[in-house]
């Protein structure tokens, strides 16, 4: 039988979350809004984030098996929800460590896992007795995961097309690093020098073309561009190693919304990283990059409800409590109610499409496609129900939902990302559909049937 109840635990979970996003999380605008530099507001959330790992929020974000205190998916979303309800741009820094850890936990093995995965685990301070702590000069571990290119990644496995610009070529014992990344969020770290992880998505190539992703590219339009993606695992330490000419941050450009989230402009420049930092195989990173953004578009759903329902609660405290002028709450008239109820639908479908999409990428029913649909449908009906649903909500409050001391024109700067960022609907979520509608032997409702 269906149950949409949430557990004891779940409910305790939502409860802790809720606590956190109030009492820690909704501080993050007083300490960065009066800077105008994007990454100075970045670095202003520090301490959010460093209370974020003393809560075990990171090591949240790590499976049980792999000494973490993640459950599930959906519970995962549970607290993304709580947070986005918020404060969405100091949520995104910490949240952005798990997906920059989310490669390494679905492609890595034992050897990895050994090597990169302690720093997270831990809850701040200096637990294991050496001395680094944070407060003694150690960085907070934050993670990223790097795919996105200025030029853009949406056609990045196109047959015959130039494909992603970052490439690598392997040199004895090391691999050698060259192109550039943008929008990729916590990427350049505390200083500049880097995350303390970094999945770094690559084109193999060879040293005789170290700046060309694949040189026979122009002669063989038939070229299947996923034959040689790979992911690298790149450290602070591995950049120190290395000339700083070799990895630079250009710029940190100014975003609309999400004005303290990390996401720089990134140079690699003949940066040489061990061998034994390769995540995955030659010809497999395609496809976990596909898992990783597979789970994370149905997380985005979970970020668009959390936006949806504070800009809902706020605009029926207004409606129920406001009179503009007349003898009566405006709640009672049937057009501000009905501008709500349609707000309220669409957050309720949006929740429960986002549930399902959570649950059946580890559950099922369906094989991986299957279970891809359910996410990518869930990031694009919430992401794109979001800044509707917050216009609908300013709607019914009028001209004074545009004043500053309001909470909506923030919640719109915020929502008008979901759509875009993440894989945008348009270039690349939609067009993920697609493929799989137009796949062999496709079943319309296996994701919720089973498969036949």
């Amino acid at each position: 039988m269906l149950d949409f109840t949430l557990s004891p635990a779940q409910q305790t979970l939502r409860t802790n979350a809720c606590s956190f996003a109030q009492n820690v999380l909704s501080t993050a605008p007083s300490l960065y809004s009066h800077l105008t530099d994007q990454n100075a507001r970045f670095l202003a959330t520090k301490p959010i984030y460093k209370a974020a790992v003393r809560a075990g929020l990171i090591k949240a974000q790590v499976p049980i098996p792999l000494g973490g205190t993640a459950a599930s998916l959906l519970d995962e979303g549970i607290v993304v929800e709580e947070f986005y309800a918020v404060e969405p741009s100091a949520a995104i820094t910490v949240l952005g460590t798990g997906l920059g850890l989310a490669p390494l936990l679905l492609a890595g093995n034992a050897e990895l896992w050994e090597r990169f995965l302690p720093e997270f685990l831990k809850t701040g301070g200096d637990e294991d007795g050496d001395g680094e702590g944070e407060e003694n000069g150690g960085e907070l571990p934050i993670a990223a995961f790097v795919h996105s290119e200025p030029g853009g990644t949406a056609n990045w496995l196109e047959r015959g097309a130039p494909g992603l610009v970052t490439t690598a070529y392997r040199d004895g014992e090391e691999w050698v690093v060259n192109g550039e990344k943008l929008w990729t969020t916590n990427s350049s770290g505390w200083d500049a020098r880097g995350a303390t992880l970094q999945c770094v998505v690559c084109r193999e190539t060879t040293s005789t073309h170290p700046n060309r992703a694949n040189p026979t590219l122009s002669e063989d339009p038939s070229f299947d561009p996923s034959s040689n993606i790979m992911i690298l695992i790149i450290t602070r330490e591995d950049i120190a190693a290395n000339p700083p000419s070799a990895y630079t941050i250009p710029s940190h450009p100014s975003l609309t919304g999400h004005i303290s989230a990390n996401g720089p402009l990134t140079k690699f420049t003949n940066l040489r990283v061990p061998a034994r930092n390769i995540l995955c195989e030659v010809g497999k990173g395609a496809q976990i990059v596909e898992q990783t953004f597979g789970s994370s578009a149905a997380l985005v759903g979970a970020m668009s409800v959390g936006i949806m329902r504070s800009a809902f609660d706020a605009a029926l405290h207004f409606c129920k409590t406001d009179t503009r002028g007349g003898t009566s709450p405006i709640l009672s008239h049937q057009a501000v109610s009905d501008r709500l109820i349609t707000a309220k639908s669409l957050i309720e479908a949006s929740r429960l499409l986002t549930y399902k999409a959570l649950h059946g990428l580890e559950n099922g029913p369906g094989g991986w496609e299957t279970r891809l649909e359910a996410a990518l449908h869930a990031k694009i009906f919430a992401s794109d129900a979001a800044p509707r649903v917050v216009l609908e909500c300013m709607a019914v409050v009028g001209m004074k939902s545009y004043a500053a001391d309001m909470p909506f024109g923030r919640m719109l700067e915020d929502a008008s990302c979901l759509p875009l960022f993440d894989g945008g609907n348009v270039g690349v979520r939609r067009r993920q559909v697609e493929r799989i509608l137009r796949g062999e032997g496709y079943q319309a409702w296996a994701g919720t049937f089973g498969e036949v």
